[in-house]
């Protein structure tokens, strides 16, 4: 039996998830494994965990960006900022559900991916999502207009359900197995994993599954 795929849960509004899907097919192709790609909803994420976004605080937004750059330049990869962040990617994340459904999903992804965070353009408009498909090969135009179907509307909002049931926080998240690897900086984790290294063996992950008590808690200062 073929190993199962690796699964990519990710939303373009990321540039993290952008610098992983230039380097997971690789990785993956190594190992003798396959890429799963799931668009989900990073907004839902959020909400669901109580988190705020980088660009919801600023000193963090600040260092990711600079974090960003230097990770895009050591991979060789082309980082621009994008027109608008945050901006809202649902139409990009519902027209690329549908044409997973058809398995033209690949080349689509990346050409959306470099809309955004190469080319600095807006994928919330339809028509740039429509060009940015066409430009692919695809139907632009039936794609745009089959992502307004209330069936990919669900479907968009089952996948980023089964996400958060599953334990997804954040984009992007690979699951390899039962194991989940948060953004692109896991991914030497990642491959440990897949190369059969995994240091974190049964034993010593049930030591750190048993409850722990408390001594302390946080309070919150303000000012």
């Amino acid at each position: 039996m073929p190993p199962t795929p690796i699964r990519f849960y990710f939303d373009y509004i990321s540039p993290n998830a952008y610098l992983a899907w230039t380097q997971l097919p690789r990785l993956a192709e190594k190992y003798g494994r396959t890429v799963e790609p799931v668009p989900i909803l990073y907004a839902a994420l959020l909400d669901a965990n109580g988190q705020l976004g980088p660009g919801e605080m600023p000193a963090k937004g600040r260092w990711m960006a600079k974090n960003n750059l230097r990770k895009a330049a050591l991979v060789g990869v082309t980082l621009n900022p994008p027109a608008f962040l945050p901006f809202n990617p649902l139409l990009a994340l519902r027209v690329t559900t549908v044409a997973l459904g058809m398995h033209e999903g690949t080349a689509l992804i990346s050409a959306l991916f470099e809309a955004v965070w190469v080319h600095g353009m807006h994928l919330s408009e339809s028509g740039v999502v429509e060009r940015v498909a066409s430009d692919a090969g695809l139907d632009g135009a039936r794609l745009v207009a089959e992502a307004d179907d209330p069936e990919i509307k669900a479907e968009l909002r089952r996948r980023t359900d089964e996400a958060i049931a599953l334990g997804v926080f954040g984009v992007p998240t690979v699951v390899a197995g039962d194991d989940l690897f948060w953004g692109y900086d896991d991914f030497p984790q990642l491959e440990m994993v897949l190369a059969g290294k995994d240091p974190v063996t049964p034993a010593v992950w049930q030591k750190w599954t048993a409850p722990v008590p408390a001594s302390a808690s946080r309070r919150r200062f303000r000012s």
